[in-house]
């Protein structure tokens, strides 16, 4: 309870304690840089005593210690210039290069930008230059801070997509709670108006009219079982997707405007496909109701069923305002809508029906702006 109530406070401490370590890291690394930086240094300006002791010895020095100090130099990159420009020595570089007076010029000048030349001199009077880079070690050093950075940026990129997991499950968790405790909700005053549609019977009451009722319970109850089946795997059986589709169309025309023209066209005969029957009707459903709004009430909607050799295919053509070729896959994402008072939620609820449910494909066939949109939904025919 208190972790709850002081939650967003605790985040900002712990993204405050994180920004505090990684810049102790940082700054730990550059001091660590530099001091391995000078203690190279160092070491160069020992490197050009002995080698100004070479020079200056005469035959009687013991000159081992120097010598030894001369070898030493196992790491670091360098190249000792006489003041006339004749190349003295070099050390931990391309032999075979060196020949090369434009690569040794390059050499000169990329040392000269990592370090300041060291000159050998006698009596005031300077003999050559060394000029020196930085060794392997230290240029691996140089780009750990990136790695470091890099590898924090990986670690915050995982933990935030694990809370964006973790926050999307509990809300699809929750919204599935709430679809369900909707359905059982709605199933109370729907046994009611079962009850009272068979009372009417009895009287002397139009039988159209409770035709019409008896239809609207039917789609009451269908629509229960929608939100019961919400957050479950839903069974799918083997129907006839000529008869569903027409079911669900026929309903639609029936509640729809005049103005708007239905079409239906289908193969003679049964086509029998995997489905879920109150599923897939609200798939036909919610892609018609679209076409519907695009149309603004007045158009034509054709649905057209074709069978090949192992799909089936279900189009739905309107004549409505188009759809922009960049948002054909936009359009599925949840909480796109150009409604004022949509939730966004109907195309992407087709697409995990069937793609996710029916192991189908959907997607914008065919649109043009002013003058309307296909929709293609792929299934798979059942093997008899």
């Amino acid at each position: 309870m208190i972790f709850t109530k002081y939650r967003n406070s605790f985040r900002w401490i712990i993204i405050i304690i994180s920004f505090i370590i990684i810049s102790l890291i940082l700054w730990n690394t550059y001091v660590f840089f530099q001091n391995f930086k000078a203690e190279e240094r160092t070491k160069m300006d020992i490197w050009a005593q002995a080698q100004s002791d070479v020079i200056n010895s005469d035959t009687n020095s013991n000159l081992d210690l120097t010598l030894k100090i001369l070898r030493s130099n196992t790491t670091t990159p360098m190249i000792v210039i006489n003041t006339d420009g004749s190349l003295s020595s070099y050390n931990n570089v391309n032999d075979e290069k060196m020949s090369d007076d434009n690569y040794v010029k390059k050499l000169v000048s990329q040392f000269k930008n990592e370090n300041t030349p060291i000159e050998i001199s006698y009596q005031n009077e300077v003999l050559s230059t060394i000029y020196y880079g930085n060794s392997a070690l230290l240029n691996k050093l140089k780009y750990y801070p990136l790695a470091l950075l890099l590898i924090i940026l990986l670690f915050a990129g995982v933990v935030f997509f694990f809370y964006r997991s973790n926050k999307n499950a509990i809300e699809n968790k929750l919204w599935s709670g709430m679809a369900k405790e909707t359905a059982h909700q709605i199933g109370t005053p729907l046994s009611s108006l079962i009850g009272w549609a068979e009372i009417l019977k009895s009287e002397n009451v139009n039988p159209n009219y409770i035709s019409e009722i008896e239809k609207d319970i039917d789609r009451l109850q269908t629509i229960t079982e929608r939100f019961s089946k919400i957050g479950s795997a839903p069974t799918l059986e083997p129907l006839d997707i000529i008869k569903e589709t027409i079911d669900s169309y026929s309903y639609l025309k029936l509640r729809s405007s005049k103005l708007i023209d239905f079409e239906i066209i289908t193969p003679s005969g049964e086509i029998i496909v995997n489905l879920n029957k109150q599923l897939y009707s609200w798939t036909i459903e919610n892609l018609v109701k679209n076409a519907i709004d695009a149309m603004k009430g007045r158009g034509k909607i054709t649905i057209e069923i074709s069978e090949l050799e192992d799909d089936i295919k279900v189009l739905i053509t309107d004549t409505g305002k188009g759809i922009p070729k960049n948002k054909f896959n936009t359009i599925f994402e949840p909480g796109y809508t150009t409604k004022k008072r949509g939730w966004g939620l109907g195309l992407s609820l087709t697409k995990r029906i069937i793609e996710e449910f029916h192991d189908g494909k959907i997607k914008v066939l065919h649109s043009e702006i002013g003058k309307g949109t296909t929709f293609l939904i792929a299934l798979k025919r059942t093997i008899s």
